[in-house]
């Protein structure tokens, strides 16, 4: 009996002891200081947009600073407040043994610069999330003009578009030459590429973002054969959008078709004339209607028939009496006949 009370006895005090230790050790724990801050930005190898100034600044604001208490800072507090920035993809903060604060940060790298129809510019990473522009540095990535939206939330369209652009960015990033070679993309109205390269004077249009191992194996064939033979200045449009050819307009050379303005003319000129011809004639000619581009072998197809027409006209013209002279011919009058009741 005896040895049972003092047992119990025994592991009571135990365990007592132990609860005092572990509130000593934590009541030691919060009582010890911070020694130092050691910052380290990863993520963006070329680019650093992430300052230890500034990440310093957050610290101090949020009451981290050397010789402060470990417990009275908070970590949490300060990690989501670095994450607010948002060249930040993340913040991981913590104590060493030797009472030293590690602040991690993974910064967001850019991919591209985009500039919209508004004038707005920004740059995007490789999740297409809109980073800011620093006042500071400015990235050397692939630069895109007219974007179509500046809304945060984008149609449906808008975003496939964006995904284009990160794809060709991706893709020009990867090669030196490219890289070196693409003074900026233009994106058009249709969603496509156009390329404007740092040597040269010429358009590079790439269509759609498919098939871009194909398209700039055929640009940079294109470019060792004619480099060195008739240099750049010869052509001024280099279409690769095509598979299995390469189309190259030369500088000067006729464009297949006109623009709005001179289809307009031509097409009311022709009209003039095909009114002078059949003035006084029988038969009526139907009225074109202008289009918004018209191309050489149309032209040629109406001057044609407008040649036919003359030819036409000039052979007597048979009268035929309208529906109207018809009608105003005198007609037997009707014989009343009376029936009987």
């Amino acid at each position: 009996m005896w040895k049972k009370i003092i047992i119990i006895s025994l592991w009571s005090l135990l365990a007592v002891a132990t609860c005092t230790l572990l509130i000593a050790a934590m009541q030691k724990k919060e009582e010890k200081k911070c020694t130092d801050i050691e910052v380290e930005i990863n993520g963006a190898h070329d680019h650093v947009f992430v300052d230890k100034k500034d990440v310093m600044l957050v610290m101090q604001n949020n009451g981290a600073a050397k010789g402060k208490a470990t417990a009275a800072i908070d970590l949490q507090k300060i990690e989501t407040t670095l994450s607010k920035n948002a060249w930040v993809k993340k913040a991981d903060l913590f104590f060493d043994n030797k009472q030293v604060l590690h602040v991690n940060i993974e910064e967001r790298e850019p991919l591209a610069r985009l500039f919209t129809l508004s004038g707005n510019s920004y740059y995007i990473d490789s999740s297409c999330k809109r980073l800011p522009l620093s006042d500071e540095l400015s990235a050397r990535v692939p630069m895109f003009t007219s974007f179509p939206s500046d809304k945060k939330v984008l149609s449906h369209p808008d975003s496939l578009l964006l995904q284009d652009v990160k794809k060709i960015a991706q893709y020009i990033q990867q090669d030196s030459f490219l890289l070196a070679q693409t003074a900026q993309v233009d994106i058009t109205p249709q969603h496509t590429f156009e390329i404007i390269p740092v040597l040269g004077n010429q358009l590079i249009r790439i269509g759609d973002a498919e098939n871009l191992d194909e398209k700039f194996a055929k640009l940079l064939a294109f470019y060792k054969q004619v480099w060195g033979k008739t240099g750049f200045e010869k052509y001024e449009v280099i279409d690769v959008q095509y598979k299995d050819q390469v189309v190259a307009t030369k500088r000067g050379a006729a464009k297949p078709g006109m623009d709005t303005a001179k289809a307009m003319q031509q097409l009311g000129n022709i009209q003039q004339q095909i009114k002078s011809v059949m003035n006084d004639t029988s038969f009526a000619v139907p009225i074109l209607k202008p289009a918004m581009v018209v191309k050489e072998d149309t032209v040629k197809h109406i001057a044609a028939k407008t040649n036919n027409i003359k030819n036409a006209a000039k052979k007597p013209a048979v009268i035929k009496k309208t529906s109207k002279q018809v009608a105003n011919k005198k007609q037997p009058k009707a014989v009343m006949k009376k029936t009987g009741n």
